[in-house]
Formats: structure tokens, sequence, C-alpha cells
């Protein structure tokens, strides 16, 4: 095998979640795909592996540092790899689409060359280096016959050994050692990266991904309270005591950073604040503080100095009558 064919057959990081098969994936799915990747990638860290010889419908989440290099899957392909821009999302990003045709598993009952694969990446708005991995189905066509029993790579493949290592985040580049289980325990479906609750996989609907994030949430406050509970108890404990050794509980494993997203940890951290002071502002407003009856109509008024006022104004009132009167006396005797 030339060192070129070495370089090619190299294993690949995959995103460690499983995703449901699918005869076909819409240029808009694969970009909404890639875009959740960027936030759920950045909290779980991705596996070695090797691709070889999926079947129709299967998707994989790579992260290719070069993305232009080929991609040894176990399929011989007949035809040349071709690559070509889409916009998506109104305009707002940019999916780049490599699509190779015509291929077929060599050694295999495969009797033409039936399989395409196409590799998704957003080239713009997003991260490059995420790339969608997708098999489908084209109309087929005959094998070249001195192809049709030579093998892309060599087999068996070797085992490997290398640890998960987180890709995109804080921790890109940290590799993710296994951790061994406590007395009585055993490992838990992702405890290989140190995560007790796993962040949710990109393919999930958005419901289960909020249910996901509120149980999060949930497990967050639950350790609050007892690490409240736990401060008290100390306080209370004996002077001079030596403590034991701190307890881990199931999801004590990880901090608030590695638990939940920066966005969810965000909310969290505001609704805790907003219902302390919500507490202080309904005690302003509605406290025990004594306000004064509100004062009737008339009360702005003196009534004394409205009873001068009418007498003021009849006194003035009748010598006007009065002088009106002689006047017109006056005016009749002449």
């Amino acid at each position: 095998m030339s060192f070129q064919q070495m370089q090619q057959d190299a294993p690949v990081l995959k995103y460690p979640e499983d995703f449901a098969p699918h005869p076909n994936i819409s240029l808009e799915t694969a970009a909404n795909m890639l875009f959740r990747a960027i936030q759920t990638s950045q909290n779980l860290p991705y596996h070695w592996t090797f691709i070889d010889k999926p079947q129709e419908g299967q998707i994989y989440l790579l992260f290719m540092p070069n993305p232009a290099l080929p991609l040894n899957d176990g399929i011989r392909w007949q035809d040349q790899e071709n690559r070509f821009a889409m916009p998506v999302q109104r305009g707002a990003r940019e999916l780049e689409v490599a699509e190779v045709k015509y291929g077929f598993v060599p050694n295999s009952p495969d009797t033409s060359a039936w399989r395409v694969r196409r590799r998704y990446r957003l080239h713009k708005g997003g991260h490059p280096q995420l790339v969608l991995v997708h098999y489908s189905r084209v109309p087929a066509i005959q094998i070249v016959p001195s192809l049709l029993n030579t093998p892309v790579r060599q087999y068996p493949l070797r085992q490997i050994t290398d640890p998960p290592v987180y890709v995109i985040g804080d921790k890109m580049g940290q590799k993710a050692f296994p951790q061994a289980p406590g007395p009585g325990q055993g490992p838990g479906p992702h405890h290989q990266g140190g995560m007790p609750i796993p962040m949710p996989p990109v393919g999930m609907n958005p419901q289960a991904m909020i249910a996901q994030q509120n149980s999060n949430m949930e497990a967050l406050e639950r350790r609050r309270e007892r690490d409240r509970e736990r401060a008290r108890d100390g306080s209370a404990s004996a002077v001079g005591q030596r403590p034991g050794p701190p307890r881990l509980d199931d999801d004590e494993s990880a901090d608030e950073s590695e638990l939940l997203s920066t966005r969810t940890l965000a909310l969290t951290r505001y609704r805790r604040n907003h219902e302390l002071m919500e507490e202080v502002f309904k005690q302003a407003a509605f406290g025990t503080k004594g306000s004064p009856p509100p004062k009737r109509i008339y009360e702005a008024f003196d009534k004394e100095e409205l009873e001068a006022n009418v007498v003021r104004r009849k006194s003035s009132t009748s010598m006007l009558f009065r002088a009106k009167f002689y006047y017109s006396l006056g005016q009749a005797t002449r």
C-alpha cells in the first residue's frame, strides 16, 4: 500500500451519537444539522473510527481538519468527486456539497455500481471542518470488470486505542480518557468523555432538545440544593474533626460549563436571579407599610371660605339690581 493510500486510510473523528438512516436529505436539513452541531460538539468528544462499507441511508458527522482530502470508506467509486456550493437559509449561509457517484463494495454481493456519497459542510456561516456524510442510491451502472474484486483498503482494519478528542470549544484538542467506575457502579452511556448527562444529539427534534435542556437544569438545581445542605451540616459539625473525602454524586462529576450549554446556563442563572429580585420588588410594592386613605373630592375646599364668598356675591347682586332699578326709574320720569 502506498503512502498516499495509507494517509487516506487513516481513521476519522466521528460524532459519538448515531443518526437514524434516511434515504434522502435536503440541503436545508443538512445546513440545519451542521449549524446545531456547532453547539452540541463543544461538550461531546469525537471518537476515532473507520467508516467501512456503509449501508444506504447512513449518516455520519465527522470532524475533518482538511475536508478537501479524499475519504476512504471501503467503497470503490467509478466517478470523480464533484464539488459545488449552494446558498441556504435565505442566503445567510453557504453550503458546500461534494458528490461522488457509482460506487460499489469490492468482493461483495454488489452486481452494479449504485451507491452515491454526498459530503456537506457550511463553507460560510458555520464551522467548515464539520462534515455531514450521507450515503444514498442513484440509477445503477455496470461495474468495470477489472475493478470488481480490487479492494480499496487493507483488511483487517487495525484496532483503534486512541481516546476521544474534543474538537470545538474551550476543550478543543483535549483527550477524554475513560473514567473507571466506582464500587458497585457501571459505566454510564457516555462515560468516556466525563459527561454524566450528554448534550442532545444533532438529529433530535426541537421539542426533545428543550426537554433535555430542562432536565439538565433541574439536575443543576438539585446539585445546588445539596451543596447548601452540606454547607449547613459542615458549619454545625464539631471544630477540629477531620472531614472525610468529598463524595461525588452521579450528576456532580462535571461542572456547570460541562453540564449545560452556555445559553442554558445563562438562562438558569437569569431565572434564579429573577426569582430573588421578584421577592424584593414584591415586598416593596405589596408590603405592610400603611398608605393614607384617598381624600374625598370636597375635602380640598374650605367650607367657611365658600360661605363667605356666597354672602359677598349675594350682596353684590343685590346692589346691582338696585342700581339698575333706580336707573330705569330715572329714565322713565324724563
